[in-house]
């Protein structure tokens, strides 16, 4: 600190520019000789390393006292029995559910289906830039493993043999985690995200990191911009750029994404895609990068609502490794029926829809 100029009232004054307050100079005059000690403290901080998945010391709860989850029904799905679609792309933008229907009948092999979204990754993704790494070699490694499995009549789940992107804030063991942003290039992590091990359990197989905003803020990242797919003058959004992008423009059969602050809603909204932000606590977020502890989610982007749900059932894993997990129940039958139904909305958040 003995390097450090002294601390005037001037000082304050031009900081307070910065922050958007005014001090009196009385106040100034107060400040000035305490100071000096917080920016030491805060040099102490900055000089301890802390690894960067390590997790804040204290557990925020929205639950009241006294509430308790009520009792839910086990998640029920029927493997749909429709023909497979002739074509590639009516393949490959077809939703979850007759994916996995395809697969459960031995229509379509999970090889089949990871290659066509593949190749159409090495078509499109130099256009849509959703990809920050694509994981070919391994995708197709993992496919035949579940295609052999499927021969023998075992299956992991509904997400058996469906490819998918995942957001590139979330760790992957061996595969590079770069949060979108330069000082984080060559970032490999040791340990998968809870939400990885999840998927690759359910028989879900990575196609890659789909592109973050650098550092979980918009659809800029190193690579340059993630766009829309649907018009690729504009950005896709963000922050879940890339799993937006990726999933609209039919590369993958759904995608993770992370949502702070509408970074699931906004580029599902750009995108034509369908994000489900679940509620705070339910999805364990071990392994993914924190931007604000309290109000980080992980949630699905998918073609379609059921989907999903399908997907939303295998994240919602419970993990005690993870202090703010709630471990929430759900259920969801793809057999119930529509009639009496309702939905409820806010009339003034669509008035200029």
């Amino acid at each position: 600190m003995s390097d450090t100029p002294p601390i005037s009232t001037e000082t304050i004054a031009a900081a307070e520019t910065l922050f958007g307050i005014s001090y009196t100079a009385n106040e100034r005059a107060l400040m000035r000789d305490n100071l000096a000690p917080q920016i030491e403290l805060a040099l102490r901080r900055r000089a301890m390393a802390l690894p960067a998945t390590l997790g804040t010391a204290t557990r925020f709860d929205p639950r009241l006292p006294g509430f308790e989850f009520p009792r839910a029904a086990a998640f029920e799905w029927a493997p749909a029995s429709s023909a497979l679609a002739v074509s590639d792309e009516d393949i490959a933008f077809a939703p979850v559910s007759a994916l996995a229907g395809w697969i459960h009948s031995r229509q379509l092999s999970a090889v089949r289906l990871t290659q066509l979204y593949l190749d159409r990754i090495e078509r499109l993704n130099p256009v849509l830039l959703c990809f920050a790494c694509v994981t070919a070699e391994r995708a197709l490694r993992r496919a035949a493993e579940l295609d052999a499995m499927a021969a023998q009549g075992v299956f992991l789940g509904p997400l058996h043999g469906i490819p998918y992107g995942m957001k590139d804030i979330i760790d992957t063991a061996g595969i590079a985690t770069e949060w979108g942003a330069e000082p984080y290039q060559g970032r490999v992590p040791e340990e998968d995200a809870h939400i990885t091990a999840v998927l690759e359990q359910a028989g879900a197989i990575l196609l890659g990191k789909t592109t973050v905003g650098a550092l979980a803020y918009g659809d800029v990242w190193t690579g340059g911009r993630t766009r829309n797919p649907w018009n690729v003058q504009e950005g896709s959004s963000g922050s879940s750029a890339g799993s937006a992008s990726a999933t609209a423009a039919g590369l993958v059969g759904f995608a993770i994404g992370t949502e702070t602050l509408g970074s699931i809603v906004s580029p599902s909204t750009r995108c034509g895609t369908v994000g489900l932000r679940p509620t705070f606590g339910r999805i364990s977020r071990r392994g993914a990068m924190p931007l604000c502890w309290s109000l980080d989610k992980i949630g699905p982007i998918c073609r379609t609502v059921e989907d999903t749900a399908m997907v939303l059932q295998v994240l919602n894993a419970p993990d005690p490794r993870d202090a703010f997990q709630l471990n929430a129940p759900f259920s969801y039958d793809a057999n119930t029926p529509l009639a009496g139904m309702r939905v409820g909305y806010y009339e003034e958040d669509f008035a200029n829809a």
